[in-house]
């Protein structure tokens, strides 16, 4: 078993070593970005708690206005007017205004009106960038500021850029302390919120989740009612998709998480900005758990799923790694949408199944092996169909030995020494040869496993390697079916002019110890105890008795009433000092009867009525051995002088 852990452990190890280098591939990366987008879709709230409504420069907006783009500023200072009449708490433009306008009045009327919304206490950020500069020698990044104009009209400004992932998907937080959410935030809340921590973004769902209107509308009279802005942040940037005024402009559009599960797939840049700006401000934004995490949980699937595989059945294996993978799953999911965690799933859960399926091949190998193993072992032992279920079982099977209770058969050839000195050795081979094919499908057909072939001799016993409640009754219906295969056995020998041969049977049940004895270069699978002595003792005591089957009382007591059997004596084996009663199979009832009787007058020292039942019984069956011996026992206990010690029993080593 250690070896069968180290192998899974070993194997499992490799796989897990294979998960990690895949782990650091850009598909994995891509995987796991879908992971974080299920996530996302699947919990948006679909709704913001930050007041602020995003004014979008789209195509109604070019349309209803006849303005190509860039708009005039002067049409920006009048929607900083409206805004600031309107009593809006603060003013993003997601707007980056670096170079001076071609009129300087437009400059100049967008900067007062940024003064004048200043001086009403409603704070004004505008967009900056970072532009990258290449040389021979280096890249360089220039910052792109808004207009000093603006900014000494009491504008804030904050850098607008973001990084997206390989997809075009924004998922992480910008950390740049000076990014356009932050300063927007900072501005807002009227305080300074410190460097932006590690994180990912929470997104609140799909395009269109915060109010959002046309920049037209907040400029037409009468469109939005009066207050409509009133302490709301108001977010002002571009969302056009197909107008030709942008197609020569970059367009601020990035792919949105929510495509995972069909949503729509573009998503404006200023909403995104409005989308982090809630995220600072509400403090909430997805914070990555610590990596020890994934380690944890892989190293707890390891340490679940290989002993389970080597002690385990492979179903309830298979269910632990799903219970596993789904835990993974679960937890991840329930840290995304209670806690604002984000564990990646996709190294636990992949890692978990690459375990199982390491394990699972390793146990694979091993039932194979097992499978060999068993089936040279108790191929000729058992019958093929019991093979077939210690391999489909092995659980039936502990090898290494364990007490049963079988019954154990002897069978010995009487004669079989005076034919062979007529016989050659090929002859002899071919005879036992003949024999051995005839008697061992019968003891394979009750379920008997044959354990060793002693010159002419055949140990066999029930109950082992399959427990069979019925092992006495089958082993006796065994015992009972090869003495009448002999029969023709014996007339083939006659009819080539050679001796005939007959067969002792010796029966005995008993607790034993079955498994596999010998060393570990060669062993056997065997029964070991007293019972295995007795069952012996008992076929050369069929001598003695004139019968061709004994068993003794512990078998005949667990057979059926179908199975009759006949008294014969009592016997004390050596060693021991219980009397152990003998019985022979027989069909007459009438002499069953007579011999129990004789046997039960004999104990009670009733010499007279045992010597009728005896005189009786061989009128009914002339020349029967076992009464004349016992009829021979009378005789010697009615000669013993008074107060001579007596036994019913006799010794079975003097038979």
């Amino acid at each position: 078993m250690r070896a069968t852990v180290s192998k899974a452990l070993g194997t499992a190890v490799l796989a897990l070593l294979l998960v990690w280098a895949a782990a650091h591939s850009r598909p994995w990366h891509a995987l796991e970005f879908k992971s974080f987008d299920l996530w996302t879709a699947l919990s948006a709230p679909g709704r913001s708690a930050l007041p602020a409504v995003i004014l979008a420069i789209d195509e109604p907006s070019f349309q209803q206005l006849g303005q190509g783009w860039p708009f005039p500023r002067s049409l920006h200072a009048r929607l900083i007017d409206r805004l600031r009449e309107d009593g809006a708490a603060a003013i993003g433009l997601d707007i980056v205004f670096a170079d001076p306008a071609q009129d300087a009045a437009q400059d100049a009327a967008l900067a007062q009106a940024v003064a004048r919304a200043m001086a009403a206490g409603v704070p004004v950020v505008l967009a900056s960038s970072r532009e990258k500069v290449d040389s021979a020698s280096a890249t360089l990044w220039t910052e792109v500021l808004p207009l000093q104009a603006l900014r000494d009209a009491g504008a804030d400004h904050g850098d607008a850029g973001v990084q997206p992932d390989d997809d075009f998907v924004v998922r992480h937080l910008p950390q740049n302390a000076r990014s356009f959410s932050a300063a927007l935030a900072e501005a807002l809340t009227g305080r300074s919120l410190g460097p932006p921590p590690p994180g990912l973004i929470a997104y609140r769902g799909p395009r269109g989740t915060f109010d959002t209107r046309s920049y037209y509308q907040a400029l037409e009279p009468g469109l939005l009612p009066p207050g409509y802005f009133h302490g709301k942040t108001v977010l002002v940037g571009r969302s056009a998709l197909t107008a030709s005024e942008l197609q020569h402009t970059q367009i601020d559009l990035f792919n949105a998480p929510f495509a995972a599960l069909g949503g729509e797939r573009l998503f404006p840049g200023v909403e995104l900005q409005a989308t982090l700006l809630d995220n600072r401000v509400q403090g909430d934004s997805l914070r990555p758990v610590h990596e020890g995490w994934s380690a944890a949980l892989v190293l707890l699937a390891l340490a679940m799923l290989v002993p389970a595989s080597v002690l385990w059945h492979p179903g309830a294996v298979a269910a632990l790694a799903g219970a596993l993978a789904g835990g993974n799953l679960l937890l991840s999911w329930g840290l995304f949408t209670r806690a604002g965690l984000w564990l990646p799933p996709l190294l636990p859960f992949a890692a978990t199944l690459a375990i199982y399926g390491a394990t699972a091949l390793v146990a694979y190998a091993t039932a194979r092996r097992r499978a060999r193993q068993t089936r040279a072992m108790f191929a000729q032992y058992v019958p093929p169909e019991v093979v077939s279920r210690l391999i489909a079982q092995p659980e039936l099977l502990r090898l290494g030995g364990e007490a049963r209770e079988v019954t154990l058969m002897f069978t010995d050839l009487a004669s079989f020494t005076t034919l062979s000195e007529q016989l050659s050795a090929e002859q002899t081979v071919e005879v036992l040869t003949g024999y051995f094919n005839a008697m061992t499908p019968l003891i394979h057909a009750t379920g008997g496993t044959v354990d060793k072939f002693i010159g002419d001799a055949v140990m066999a016993f029930w109950g082992a390697p399959l427990a069979d409640d019925r092992h006495a009754e089958h082993a006796v219906r065994a015992a009972i079916t090869m003495q009448q295969a002999m029969e023709p056995l014996v007339a083939r020998l006659h009819a080539r002019g050679l001796p005939g041969i007959h067969m002792r049977i010796g029966l005995h049940t008993g607790r034993v110890v079955v498994g596999n004895v010998g060393s570990t270069q060669r062993f056997s699978y065997t029964a070991i105890g007293d019972a295995v002595n007795l069952a012996a003792r008992l076929e050369g005591a069929n001598k003695a008795f004139g019968t061709g089957i004994l068993l003794s009382a512990a078998t005949a007591a667990h057979l059926p009433d179908s199975i009759p059997v006949r008294a014969l004596d009592d016997v004390i084996v050596k060693g021991k000092t219980e009397p152990v009663r003998v019985y022979t199979p027989c069909d007459d009832a009438e002499l069953c009867h007579l011999a129990r009787a004789a046997l039960d007058a004999f104990h009670a020292r009733a010499w007279d009525a045992a010597e009728e039942h005896l005189r009786t019984l061989l009128a009914r069956q002339p020349g029967d051995l076992a009464a004349q011996r016992l009829l021979g026992r009378i005789t010697e206990a009615r000669s013993l002088a008074p107060g001579t010690p007596w036994s019913a029993a006799v010794a079975l080593d003097k038979l």
